[in-house]
């Protein structure tokens, strides 16, 4: 299926919440809106009085059935864009949105696939894993998460429900201790599975590559989609 890309539009936020002081979730209604595939993404562009524009890419978190658009943006130093949705954006304001953007970095449930994402970087899984347990299709797509710590994990609770393995850095989780995925943790995850998506900062993505790599997983499988310090 060719992936859909949508026009410039605009949104109206409808939900927004700080999950942590550092994440701000939000839902809008978008104008004229087209489907989105579960990993892809939108632009938002925000123009000042004096027609100054900035604007950054945000990967989707809603399944595609969601009547809104949800984005879960990161608040990053000197980031003009997610600073501004962090910290002055209010419901009801109306955004600049381009999207969906992105054919390459899509999951349809066509193959199973095995997801390993750091950080932010989980935001499009989730978006995939939602749209794999409405259709049924848990089996078909496993997920691997690492962060730092359970709070700084964008739906941290919903990964865990959905059978995510997760793996915390800084802290222990439950019986396991703090540490990187091993091998042998992932191995259970990798039977069967004919594609892997990596998504996370570029130091991420290029652990998570290898590890996945010296796993077996072939490289020309691995879809990996990373992002700066920028914002």
């Amino acid at each position: 299926m060719t992936a859909p890309t949508g026009d410039w539009t605009t949104g109206t936020i409808i939900e927004l919440d700080h999950p942590t002081d550092r994440l701000v979730r939000l839902r809008l209604h978008v104008d004229d809106r087209v489907d989105h595939l579960p990993g892809q993404h939108y632009v938002v562009r925000l123009r000042a009085p004096d027609g100054y524009t900035a604007q950054r890419s945000y990967s989707i978190a809603s399944d595609p059935d969601d009547p809104l658009l949800e984005l879960m943006v990161e608040c990053l130093p000197g980031g003009e864009v997610s600073g501004h949705l962090h910290d002055v954006a209010e419901v009801g304001d109306v955004l600049e949105l381009r999207g969906p953007i992105g054919g390459w970095f899509v999951w349809e449930g066509d193959v199973p696939a095995i997801c390993v994402a750091g950080g932010s970087g989980v935001v499009p899984i989730v978006a995939m894993a939602r749209y794999a347990r409405r259709l049924g299709l848990q089996d078909r797509l496993r997920v691997v998460v690492v962060a730092r710590t359970w709070e700084e994990l964008p739906y941290a609770a919903e990964l865990q429900r959905y059978g995510a393995f997760i793996a915390l850095t800084r802290e222990n989780l439950t019986d396991r201790v703090a540490a990187p995925p091993y091998h042998d943790e992932l191995a259970p995850y990798l039977d069967g599975v004919e594609r892997a998506y990596v998504c996370g900062s570029v130091g991420f993505a290029s652990y998570a590559t290898r590890l996945l790599e010296e796993s077996g997983i072939p490289a020309d499988t691995i879809r990996v989609e990373q992002f700066g310090e920028s914002g």
